[in-house]
């Protein structure tokens, strides 16, 4: 079966029948696991990847570093479920290192982002503290490249 949710992470379009085809898994079986997957959860989501900024409507993104204190009994899930809330955070993991929380967040312009992370996020009760890194440039998005597809170009080594 995991054939089945492998060629529709890579390609969300595929039909059973197409699936089928590609698996040799009968479509009967392949449209009953895909609806399956869809009631409990294991399917979220199909999704869309646009290369925005080829529409010439562009979005600014940063990655938000945040520290929190958790939470006795919940440890980081009632923060975290706080943020993910707002709609400006569109990713939202907890991750190792220096902060608790990685938070990816979009915005029309620099400006919202850090409206929304000094009005919103930074004085929620828990947060110790945020960076922001703002995403100057995107070259992949899951998986999909987004720039040209040209080779890196370098200038020869000469002595």
């Amino acid at each position: 079966m995991k054939q089945i949710f492998e060629a529709l992470e890579k390609d969300a379009r595929l039909t059973p029948e197409q699936i089928s085809a590609m698996t040799g898994i009968p479509a009967a079986e392949v449209k009953k696991t895909i609806k399956k997957a869809e009631r409990d959860r294991a399917i979220l989501k199909y999704k869309t990847i646009i290369n925005w900024a080829k529409l010439g409507e562009e979005e600014v993104w940063a990655l938000v570093e945040v520290k929190v204190v958790p939470q006795r009994g919940v440890g980081f899930d009632a923060i975290a479920e706080r943020i993910y809330r707002f709609p400006q955070a569109r990713s939202v993991y907890l991750a190792s290192g220096a902060y608790d929380l990685a938070i990816l967040v979009a915005g029309k312009t620099m400006q919202e982002i850090a409206v929304f992370v000094s009005e919103k996020l930074a004085p929620l009760e828990t947060v110790q503290g945020t960076v922001t890194h703002f995403i100057l440039k995107k070259y992949k998005e899951d998986g999909e490249i987004l720039q040209g597809g040209e080779g890196i170009k370098r200038l020869p080594v000469t002595p």
